[in-house]
């Protein structure tokens, strides 16, 4: 019987590459994403499923999970990436950005623990969830202050469901990235590059600075990790969170 996966986010990035890899590794891969044409595209390209969710949203979140269930007939791994970065320094920030970011990330989150938890328990099988934490919710970052605490709050919210929820048999780890070459860190490395009138590529290199392993990831190093939460080999680790940086903090 193949398992099926669920990847919020999935569209590009990170997520992608965790689709991507699922599905090599057997699974049947559903993509939750706000963007469903490019969803549906990477679905194809893995014979997937792919369907349009706003994950701040409640409703939304227990919809989708409810589609990708009547597809396939059952879930097993739900993986919880879908998520933004605003930057900026603690007092430029305003209420939207307070509201939108907290929303996506941590609400984002809770929602889809809660919506996979309900299948799990109805299929009585157990399952795994994992979330989308970050190096800079690890650490404190300056510029990533408010992106940093959602990620702390994602920390939070699976260490607590880790505890809460291993009475049927689900366990709830989160991965931590630093740097990644994903559309959203060449999104901020164009930026600086303008304001510093330099290449993309400088501005790359800049994002590369006190990483151990003198490199930034690329999104299969963090969807290999995913991987690993998603498989048989993690069934006895729960309410961590695994920092996937190259060996940019230690703790």
């Amino acid at each position: 019987m193949d398992k099926v996966a669920i990847v919020t986010g999935g569209a590009q990035g990170i997520g992608e590459a965790a689709a991507r890899r699922l599905h090599a590794d057997g699974f049947k891969v559903a993509i939750l994403d706000f963007n469903e044409t490019l969803a549906q595209q990477v679905a194809s390209s893995i014979e997937g499923f792919a369907a349009k969710v706003d994950v701040s949203d409640r409703d939304s979140m227990f919809a989708a999970v409810k589609t990708v269930v009547e597809h396939y007939g059952r879930l097993d791994v739900m993986v919880n990436n879908a998520g933004i970065a605003p930057s900026g320094s603690l007092m430029d920030m305003r209420q939207n950005d307070f509201d939108k970011s907290y929303a996506v990330n941590a609400g984002g989150t809770l929602w889809g623990i809660q919506a996979a938890t309900e299948q799990f328990i109805a299929q009585g099988e157990g399952g795994k969830i994992i979330n989308a934490a970050s190096q800079a919710g690890i650490v404190g970052n300056p510029g990533l202050g408010l992106y940093g605490s959602t990620k702390f709050a994602v920390r939070g919210l699976t260490q607590t469901a880790a505890q809460e929820l291993a009475e049927y048999k689900i366990t709830v780890n989160a991965y931590a990235p630093g740097s990644a070459v994903t559309p959203m860190l060449k999104a901020a490395a164009h930026e600086m590059a303008v304001a510093a009138e330099k290449s993309d590529e400088w501005a790359l290199e800049q994002f590369a600075t006190g990483i151990t392993l003198g490199r930034l990831a690329q999104p299969e190093d963090v969807a290999n990790v995913i991987a690993f939460l998603a498989g048989a080999d993690s069934n006895y680790i729960t309410g961590q969170t695994i920092v996937v940086d190259g060996g940019t903090i230690f703790h």
